[in-house]
């Protein structure tokens, strides 16, 4: 099965066109994606393709309502851009995708991988907030979790590399990017994470603010006049290292700033590991331990200054980098130094495997069940 996989981000469109192996066949990126003007583009791409089985659309947010894979139909098309207040960021642009390549490729059918799906089995005592039950129950409130696809196969990948089966295996995932979350993955499920509600939660990012009083909050909005819009504008795309040391919030410019001596940037940069050591303990609490520790993302992936700041401060659970392997990581690496008891990886993202994975997993478990009904023409929905 050849799958074209859009992922769409909070101002871009990744379209990868995977074969049955997973290899690239060929790809678009389009760095600047509104979800409006970029549609005669993806129809001259997609129109050059020799074979499209199904498509993988990434969707960020899946609310209470999409706990897996689901087939896209008018129906769930909406449902998803219901969600959109949610990830505002992100959900608009996913549904544009959605409908952009339905349009070049009407007859293909379309599957629904959700961020959120991967943490929605959470034990409930991670997944609630010490809030009213009856709001908890009125409006879904809960800690939803996010970066599901990237944290699913890097674990995956994890063990793969570690020559382990991953049922008992405890691993620290780090997504850092843009956007950045940790999960406590054990025996391949995800059993905490530092997103919650919306993607605001959490680690310092390069926009938002991640964990903050929400005391702080309310004072803004009581005693200075700022309005809940200047507010919303701000944590989503103000703030983190962005608020902090100017600019884009990009960490490889803080890097090479705080190299120069700039104190902002350097204040930038001590913040953010802060926060990320601390929720890397926290995470590895949830599990009772530690087995494997993974950096992947934008971030985790290329910034090796960034992993030696973090794991210089967690030999207390029993991590610890060889320098020269982590200065010369490239790709599906162990950094670990030898002594060290818990193996720390640098992973390359690819959400696209994981979005292919859950499109053909989804896609023939319906042709079963349709084969099993002796042709139904209905798709049914997971």
């Amino acid at each position: 099965m050849y799958v074209l996989v859009a992922n769409a981000g909070s101002s871009s469109l990744k379209m990868r066109l995977l074969n049955p192996a997973d290899r690239v066949v060929t790809a678009l990126d389009l760095g600047q994606w509104a979800g409006r003007h970029e549609t005669e583009e993806i129809e001259r791409f997609v129109a050059g393709l020799d074979r499209v089985d199904a498509v993988g659309h990434r969707i960020v947010h899946g609310g209470s309502a999409f706990h897996g894979p689901t087939v896209i139909d008018a129906d769930v098309r909406d449902r998803i851009a219901a969600l959109g207040e949610l990830a505002p960021l992100h959900q608009p642009r996913g549904v544009a995708g959605i409908d952009a390549i339905a349009q070049a490729l009407p007859d293909v059918a379309a599957v629904a991988c959700f961020d959120t799906a991967f943490h929605h089995g959470l034990p409930e005592a991670a997944a609630t907030y010490a809030l009213p039950r009856t709001w908890i129950e009125q409006w879904g409130l809960r800690r939803y979790g996010f970066h599901g696809l990237s944290h699913a196969y890097a674990c995956r990948r994890a063990a793969e590399l570690l020559g382990r089966d991953v049922v008992g295996l405890r691993i620290v995932s780090c997504h850092l990017g843009a956007g950045a979350s940790l999960a406590a993955v054990a025996s391949g499920h995800s059993v905490d994470t530092t997103m919650g509600f919306t993607p605001l939660e959490g680690l310092v990012m390069a926009t938002r603010p991640g964990n903050i009083d929400p005391g702080l909050l309310l004072w803004l909005l009581q005693h200075t006049g700022v309005s809940i819009a200047q507010l919303s504008d701000t944590l989503e795309h103000k703030s983190g290292l962005a608020g902090l040391a100017g600019g884009s919030g990009d960490m490889r410019q803080v890097c090479r700033d705080a190299a120069a001596g700039h104190s902002e940037a350097l204040r930038a940069f001590e913040v953010y590991v802060h926060r990320l050591r601390r929720e890397i303990a926290a995470m590895t609490a949830a599990m009772d331990g530690l087995d494997a520790l993974v950096f992947t993302g934008g971030v985790g992936e290329h910034q090796s200054i960034v992993r030696a700041a973090t794991t210089a401060g967690l030999g207390f659970l029993g991590v610890g980098v060889d320098e020269s392997a982590n200065t010369t990581a490239t790709t599906d690496t162990d950094i670990s130094s030898p002594e060290a008891p818990v193996r720390t990886l640098v992973i390359t993202a690819r959400e696209d495997t994981e979005i292919a994975r859950q499109t053909r997993a989804v896609l023939r478990g319906t042709s079963n069940r349709s084969n099993s009904a002796r042709g139904g023409s209905s798709m049914n929905h997971p």
